[in-house]
């Protein structure tokens, strides 16, 4: 299967630069997986697809301000470091820019001085790993110096940095938000709660690899970039509660989705614990635990869609992708929301 197989044609207008005013009135394209059909609604509606038994699994994880802008030691040339895994020793794998100035043995200053980094050694893909050195609590210093590592198509800074977390984040270490969770609002959980769904949160750091392209002409060719999921003995009942009842198991995101189907055994029951997972999903993988996905619309040729095509079948959901563009939805990170079930 080829990447270009998952190609569309997106007018630039309709990728969304601002999260709503409210979170919840978002529109939401319903796409059937049996027959293919769509229809169209706003956010809040989703609770009319929810059922009691069901099991709405959500990524709890939350976006730090992973974005550093500072000055090269000796020269004060301009660098830009992204943290994207933290290692042990005060040591982060990180992405810098640009990466001739970050050779072994550099020092970067960032704050005047505040916090200091230096380059250890190049690991792969180019990546560095760096050591820094400061006084006091790093995440305090990150939030006062750091910013939050936007998108590529996101042209401007936030004005409110929160709205690129979702209302449940918790679990700080993602460069990155799970996006399809932008939707929800505190009252709007609490609606589905009353209805008799459990939410089950689980934890995966998103990382910037979620924004790499696909090289690779053949997909099956590309390589997926690891990322640290953990889930809870209670998350962990309330999914398997829900697969051996009546219920379905609705993940919120691509990333909730990863993470149930990377922790599950071969019938499909969830295992509680941590690890690393590079599970690639994409047409023809048999899901064990997932029945139903709420997300965002991706990238063309992104693994995100290729995901989703491993859903709900590519061709129909090139055909609902080229629907939402007719009607011009929102996409991606700040656009509109999609129900594959």
């Amino acid at each position: 299967m080829k990447k270009q197989d998952f190609y569309y044609e997106l007018p630039e207008e309709l990728i969304a630069q601002d999260p709503l005013a409210d979170r919840s009135s978002s529109r939401l394209l319903v796409l059937d997986r049996q027959s293919g059909a769509v229809s169209h609604h706003v956010f809040r509606e989703i609770l009319d697809y929810l059922q009691e038994g069901d099991c709405l699994v959500i990524n709890d994880t939350k976006v730090i301000p992973a974005r550093l802008i500072g000055s090269k030691v000796g020269t004060e040339a301009k660098v830009e470091v992204l943290l994207l895994k933290r290692k042990e020793n005060n040591i982060w794998e990180t992405l810098v820019k640009p990466g001739k100035k970050a050779r072994p043995g550099a020092k970067i200053s960032f704050g005047d001085g505040l916090l200091v980094g230096e380059v250890l050694e190049v690991v792969e893909e180019g990546n560095r790993l760096v050591q820094f050195s400061y006084e006091g609590i790093f995440e305090e210093i990150l939030d006062r110096l750091g910013q939050v590592p936007l998108p590529p198509y996101i042209t401007h800074q936030l004005q409110e940095r929160e709205r690129y977390n979702t209302v449940y984040a918790v679990h700080e270490g993602s460069a990155a938000a799970p996006t399809a969770g932008l939707h929800f609002t505190p009252e709007l959980l609490q609606e589905i709660e009353k209805k008799g769904v459990d939410i089950a949160r689980v934890t995966l750091h998103v990382g910037l690899g979620t924004f790499r392209p696909v090289k690779a002409e053949e997909i099956t060719d590309h390589h997926m970039h690891s990322e640290f999921y953990q889930i809870q003995e209670e998350a962990a009942e309330k999914i398997n509660r829900a697969k051996s009842g009546n219920g379905r198991v609705i993940c919120v995101g691509t990333t909730s989705c990863r993470t149930v189907e990377s922790a599950a055994d071969e019938n499909g029951r969830i295992q509680a614990g941590s690890g690393w997972t590079e599970i690639f999903i994409y047409p023809g993988y048999r899901f064990k635990v997932l029945d139903g996905l709420i997300t965002n619309f991706h990238l063309p040729e992104s693994t995100l869609i290729m995901l989703v095509s491993a859903l709900a079948g590519r061709e129909q959901v090139m055909k609902a992708y080229e629907e939402a563009v007719e009607e011009r939805y929102r996409f991606f990170s700040f656009g509109d929301a999609m129900l594959i079930c």
